[in-house]
């Protein structure tokens, strides 16, 4: 009997500690320091996944213009460290060694004359659910036009980020991004100049099944409410 009761807690208290450490791997999974780029990966799409801007994570890793990742290369998510690593398979460089000068801050660029992306009432606010919270969702009906919110340049679209189904992201300068997300089709490619108003995409299936547009806006990297800048309607 006593060795029953010592072996249940022996079993309990390795649950505690598994439960305790599993919940420790969550939390720095939430907030990691590091991403290992996978192929396929941009920097754009990188860095909307962590609510980065892509100024800061090219600064951070010394990417020049930001443009040259490659599969296996480990990019920095913060500008904490005073190192930066970047690998491939067997191979590491440091890029920023002591003595370097720091970087320099970004300005911030004047958001553009914005435009509603489609027709249709928000059923959705910015910050609220179902949705990923970080934009609003625009009712409509199965296959209305999307229309681009300002002018800019396809720096995304596809189907690679998990929460968003097949998604546009339109970069209008070195502050503001626009994302398109739920679409049933995608009428422009990556590195498309594109005008305001002009079509890009076709509404498709959002949360619930019903047809609806995730829209969405960021500013350096963090999404703003839409609502705070798009035209009364």
């Amino acid at each position: 009997m006593t060795l029953r009761v010592g072996t249940r807690l022996f079993l309990l208290l390795f649950l505690l500690l598994f439960v305790a450490g599993c919940s420790t791997h969550s939390t720095w999974q939430d907030n990691p320091r590091t991403h290992i780029v996978r192929k396929g990966e941009t920097l754009f799409s990188i860095a909307w996944r962590y609510g980065k801007s892509t100024q800061d994570i090219a600064r951070w890793n010394r990417l020049g213009d930001g443009s040259l990742i490659y599969p296996g290369q480990v990019l920095r998510l913060n500008g904490s460290a005073s190192s930066s690593h970047r690998t491939t398979a067997g191979t590491s460089t440091n890029t920023n060694r002591r003595g370097s000068r720091p970087l320099p801050s970004i300005p911030s660029q004047p958001a553009p004359k914005w435009s509603w992306p489609t027709k249709g009432r928000i059923n959705i606010n910015f910050g609220a659910k179902p949705g990923t919270g970080t934009g609003v969702l625009i009712n409509g009906k199965a296959g209305q036009p999307i229309y681009a919110a300002a002018s800019g340049r396809v720096v995304y679209a596809g189907s690679g980020l998990i929460g968003y189904g097949q998604l546009i992201i339109l970069k209008h300068n070195d502050t503001y991004l626009s994302a398109y997300g739920y679409n049933a089709s995608l009428q422009v490619k990556e590195s498309d100049q594109i005008k305001k108003g002009q079509k890009i995409a076709t509404m498709g299936e959002g949360p619930e099944r019903k047809p609806r547009l995730h829209f969405e806006i960021r500013r350096n990297g963090k999404p703003v409410n839409p609502r705070q800048l798009l035209p009364a309607r």
